[in-house]
């Protein structure tokens, strides 16, 4: 996928543009469709897999094989077991990890394919779940009656992409119509999620390290950003982000770093330092433990995809 450092305002009161739109390779396409076969950390089709907070203009339905998958927002953490499944909605900041080995498949959609054609009645079906703030995410264990036939119609779509017929994509919309028409029925047994206190400081918190990523930022800095104590923000960042604050900001500049390679012309070393990295050694080794390519070799790659 590629990633766009832009976007709009969340109806959940997310600044967006503050957060890395993953864009779905697919989406000036007459069908934009995408399927990522994603095993441990690398997928296919092949995504440098940055673990920073993403949000898509898509819908996304995440279907897991084997192992586990275990999915973040800001104030969430789910795990995905094998032949579970889960939806994140459009606009919802998250990312997705894995809980030892893992195998899933991701189907990224955007919400027009459910509304049948332009001014359906069938089109207020499908904004009323996109539309909900307090629905981030939807996830499917078979030990919920309706839920298997969600996760039915999601082995379905896994299994029709290992051979396509002429009716591929007929079968997609309609598969994806199915599952779409049992969730909007059982739409009043999902829970009402509220905002929680660390997915606040977490939005005040990101949205200084957006700003700020190429200076010098130290663990006070970002604590007075929330205006909490520094033990504080490492406790937010380890509930909703399984990591510590120096070793994201690491792989938020690396993102930024291997958007800039990809769209710019800039040297590597002006990009190193634009991205916060004052040391070209340690920019270089940190991006080639991510991504298996050193800087220059990262831009020739992506240059010929």
């Amino acid at each position: 996928m590629r990633v766009n450092i832009a976007g709009e305002a969340s109806g959940a009161g997310i600044a967006k543009e503050r957060f890395i739109n993953s864009v779905n390779l697919n989406s000036n396409t007459d069908f934009p469709y995408l399927v990522l076969e994603v095993v441990n950390d690398h997928s296919y089709p092949r995504n440098p897999g940055f673990q920073v907070m993403h949000w898509h203009d898509d819908l996304q339905l995440i279907y897991v094989l084997e192992g586990t998958a275990e999915v973040r927002t800001l104030d969430s953490v789910v795990r995905i077991q094998a032949e579970e499944g889960l939806l994140i909605n459009k606009g919802v900041v998250h990312y997705v990890g894995r809980v030892g080995s893992c195998r899933y498949n991701s189907f990224l959609f955007p919400a027009f394919f459910l509304g049948f054609y332009t001014g359906s009645p069938a089109k207020a079906m499908v904004d009323c779940v996109v539309a909900d703030e307090h629905l981030p995410f939807v996830h499917f264990t078979p030990a919920v009656g309706w839920h298997k036939d969600i996760l039915s119609l999601l082995e379905r779509l896994a299994e029709i992409e290992k051979q396509k017929t002429e009716f591929y994509v007929y079968e997609v919309l309609v598969l994806l119509s199915s599952l779409w028409l049992v969730l909007r029925k059982n739409m009043g047994a999902l829970p009402v999620k509220k905002e929680s206190a660390v997915n606040s400081r977490m939005q005040k918190i990101l949205c200084y390290m957006e700003d700020h990523y190429a200076e010098d930022i130290t663990l006070a800095d970002l604590s007075s950003s929330a205006n909490i104590s520094k033990s504080e923000c490492s406790r937010c960042f380890k509930l909703s982000l399984n990591t510590t604050p120096y070793k994201y900001l690491t792989e938020y500049r690396l993102s930024k770093a291997a958007q800039l390679l990809e769209t710019t012309n800039e040297p590597v070393g002006n990009i190193a330092i634009a991205v916060g990295f004052h040391q070209m050694s340690h920019f270089g080794k940190c991006f080639k433990d991510k991504t298996g390519y050193s800087p220059k070799m990262y831009r020739k790659v992506k240059s010929r995809s």
